[in-house]
């Protein structure tokens, strides 16, 4: 095939991607343009229409101390740093897969104050943030039982649009006060409308776009959800390691640089088969000035589960290698280097099954 010919395939198949994307005519108002001011402008379920195709929210948004515990329906998630509140999302029920439960899954969280389920201590294996001028991303090992997701499942991604574009959760919102445009102050909580989250594998990778920041919709794309972490978020995260760095912003989801020229890469649709072969290989953006800090001190102020382990750490905060190039491919060890698939998505592709950290 020749390049031209190959370039109107793709634009053929991203139109295709697009066209699947359809507002439900019960809730026609797609969840990113739901603004709500926290907390006080927060509603107790932001999508209740009994009328939609999917149904309603299983869940609701205003949480506080009455909600927190370990059967938490909170469908507001919070993202501030690493050792404040870092949280994945999971399925409410145990050994549950993504695939099945996109629309169901709740808030957990590694320390109280929000409402939500806590992550079980020693539950997350290896964490790396990087916070770059225009998003935050999350990206580590983790053991996906104690948030529910069954032992063997690669999992899937979520994100606030979905075929209806009502979520995944459906009404799920995002909140940080980790950008410099709210200097960090919890009474200031901006609503994120743009961010994705791949779970499963034994990893995860959560990215959040600054509300305030440029290229938003591109940075925090959601149309690659077959090529999982590997492409939407590169990392370096390494088991036994939590460590929070400055970065460079990445590239585009899909777009790339081959000879000089710029391209932009569209997968296919599920029903021609298997991702067998991408055009280019994602790499970690540039990072620096990382930050280690004990894997214990993730969850202060909860209790400790009786049996639970915690991932060995450094003691306290300390200064790494001024300058670290996250360009660079570290050791990588158990289980999410093989979240690089979507099989929540239907890909049965092997190509990505070691992808995750590549």
């Amino acid at each position: 095939m020749s390049p031209s010919a190959l370039s109107s395939a793709l634009l053929a198949v991203a139109a295709i991607t697009l066209v699947r994307a359809q507002p439900d005519p019960a809730d026609p108002t797609p969840l990113v343009d739901k603004h709500y001011a926290y907390p006080s402008g927060i509603p107790y379920q932001v999508d209740y229409n009994t009328a939609a195709i999917r149904g309603p929210q299983v869940g609701y948004n205003i949480c506080n101390s009455t909600t927190e515990n370990q059967s938490s329906m909170c469908q507001t998630s919070f993202v501030n740093h690493i050792d404040g509140q870092l949280l994945p999302l999971g399925p409410p029920q145990p050994n549950s897969t993504i695939g099945d439960t996109e629309g169901q899954e709740v808030a957990w969280c590694t320390k109280p104050g929000h409402g939500t389920r806590l992550i079980p201590a020693g539950a997350l294996q290896g964490v790396q943030l990087i916070k770059t001028p225009n998003y935050i991303q999350i990206a580590g090992f983790i053991d996906q039982t104690q948030i529910n997701i069954a032992a063997n499942d690669y999992g899937g991604e979520l994100d606030p649009h979905g075929a209806d574009l009502r979520g995944n959760p459906l009404g799920g919102l995002m909140y940080s006060n980790a950008f410099p445009s709210n200097g960090g102050n919890n009474d200031s909580y901006q609503q994120v409308t743009d961010w994705t989250n791949f779970m499963g594998g034994n990893g995860f990778c959560l990215k959040i776009c600054d509300p305030a920041g440029q290229n938003q919709q591109a940075l925090c794309q959601n149309i690659y959800d077959r090529l999982g972490c590997a492409y939407n978020a590169p990392n370096n995260a390494q088991k036994g390691v939590f460590e929070v760095c400055d970065g460079d912003d990445m590239s585009p989801v899909g777009v790339y640089t081959t000879g000089g020229a710029t391209s932009t890469y569209f997968q296919p649709p599920e029903s021609l088969g298997p991702i067998t072969t991408v055009p280019y290989t994602a790499t970690p953006a540039p990072s620096s000035n990382c930050v280690t800090y004990s894997s214990t001190s993730l969850y202060t102020g909860q209790p400790t589960p009786s049996g639970a382990t915690a991932s060995s750490g450094a003691s306290g905060a300390k200064s790494t290698a001024s300058s670290t190039n996250s360009g660079a491919s570290p050791a990588k060890t158990g289980g999410a280097a093989t979240m690089g698939v979507s099989l929540g998505a239907g890909l049965v592709g092997v190509v990505f099954a070691m992808a995750f950290l590549s």
